[in-house]
C-alpha cells in the first residue's frame, strides 16, 4: 500500500451511503443543507456517494413541516407536532425497503445525519406526554439500516469532528472495501490467509482478542463450510476493527514492529524510533511520526512482511488521518 493507486479500483469502486444534506442538497425540512466539507471536499475524492434522505423520499417534500420521534403506548413514533400527521407506518415502510436495497448495493460504509429522526444513530430528542425529551432515541431509517447492516461501517457527521473516531471510520471504510474484494468472486483458503496476515498488525491495534480469535479461525478453516468461514470471518474482522485503537495498543504494536529491526538498524538508529514510540505514548508527537519513520526503514531495509501491513497505511496519506491521533 504504498501510493494513491492501491486505493483506486476502477472496477471496484469505494461506495458510501449518505444522508443527501450532508452532500450540500437543499433537502432538509427548511429547504436548507448541511454540506459537510471534510466528507465532500476531502474523502469525497476516494469514495462514491451514495446519497438518501428518507423523509424527501417519503414524500414530505421540501420544504415540509418538522417531524418528531414521539413515545406513545410505549412505542416510538414519528410525529409531525403542528399537525399531528403520523409518519410511522411510512417511514418504517420506506426504510425497510430502502435498507434493502442500499444491501445489495455494494456499500463500504455510511454516513448518517445527527439528531435527525430519520438519520440519527444515536442521542435522538424523544419527545412524551409530559416532562423533558430524552436524548435516547434512534433515527428510524437509521435503525433500519443498522439491523440489515450490522457489519458496515456507520458513524454520524457529528461524531467525525473527533479525530480518533474519523480515523477509526475511514479505515473501516477502506478496510471493509477490501474485505468485499476478497469475498465478492472465487476465493480460496490461502487468499483468506493471504488478506489475514496482511491486517495482522491492524487486528492487533484494535482488538487483540479479535486478532487471536480471527487467528484461529484461519487456522482452522480448512474443511469447514466456505459460507460460515466467510461470514464469521467478515462479522469478527469489521467488529474488531470498530474497537477504538488506543495510543497504548499503538505503541505496543510499534514496539512489536521495532523488533524486526533489531539485526537491520544500528543502536543509534533503534534509539530514534524507540525514542519516537515513546513520545507517541506520552502524547508528545502524532502517531504519523513514528509510523513515518517504520515506513522509512521498511523500503531501505525491504522488510517484505511490514511492507505488506496495511497497518503501516490503512488509508491514502493525503486525508492527514493519522496527523491528529
Amino acid at each position: 500500500m504504498t501510493g494513491t493507486t492501491s486505493w483506486v479500483d476502477p472496477s471496484s469502486p469505494i461506495r458510501v451511503g449518505i444522508s443527501s444534506c450532508l452532500l450540500g442538497r437543499k433537502v432538509r425540512f427548511d429547504g436548507g443543507h448541511k454540506q459537510d466539507a471534510f466528507l465532500v471536499h476531502t474523502f469525497g475524492r476516494w469514495v462514491e456517494w451514495v446519497p438518501v434522505c428518507p423523509e424527501l423520499e417519503v414524500g414530505m417534500g421540501v420544504p415540509r413541516e418538522s417531524v418528531r420521534l414521539v413515545e406513545q403506548a410505549g412505542q416510538i413514533r414519528m410525529i409531525a407536532p403542528r399537525s399531528g400527521a403520523d409518519w410511522t407506518e411510512r417511514m418504517d415502510e420506506l426504510s425497510r425497503r430502502r435498507a434493502e436495497g442500499l444491501a445489495e448495493a455494494q456499500l463500504d460504509g455510511f454516513v448518517l445525519k445527527k439528531d435527525s429522526p430519520s438519520c440519527g444513530m444515536e442521542r435522538v430528542k424523544v419527545y412524551r406526554d409530559a416532562g423533558m425529551p430524552t436524548k435516547n432515541g434512534v433515527g428510524l431509517f437509521a435503525a433500519a439500516l443498522l439491523a440489515r447492516l450490522p457489519s458496515l461501517p456507520v458513524e454520524e457527521e457529528g461524531r467525525l469532528n473527533d479525530p480518533r473516531l474519523r480515523d477509526n471510520f475511514v479505515e473501516r471504510v477502506f478496510a471493509h472495501h477490501r474485505l468485499r474484494r476478497l469475498f465478492s468472486g472465487h476465493w480460496r483458503l490461502r487468499d483468506l490467509v493471504s488478506f489475514h496476515t496482511a491486517h495482522k498488525l491492524q487486528l492487533m491495534a484494535h482488538s487483540p482478542a479479535a486478532y487471536q480469535s480471527l487467528g484461529r479461525l484461519v487456522a482452522a478453516a480448512k474443511g469447514r463450510p466456505r459460507e460460515e468461514v466467510r461470514e464469521t470471518y467478515a462479522r469478527e474482522f469489521m467488529a474488531g476493527l470498530k474497537v477504538i485503537a488506543t495510543p497504548r495498543r499503538n505503541a505496543n504494536v510499534l514496539l512489536h514492529i521495532l523488533g524486526y529491526f533489531k539485526k537491520l538498524l544500528n543502536a543509534d538508529d533503534r534509539a530514534e524510533l524507540l525514542g519516537l514510540i515513546e513520545d507517541y505514548r506520552a502524547g508528545l508527537v502524532p502517531l504519523v511520526v513514528p509510523v513515518t519513520l517504520i515506513r522509512h526503514w521498511v523500503r531501505v531495509h525491504g522488510v517484505a512482511y511490514l511492507a505488506g501491513q496495511t497497518y503501516l497505511q490503512p488509508h491514502p496519506k493525503e486525508l492527514m488521518l493519522r496527523n491528529h491521533v
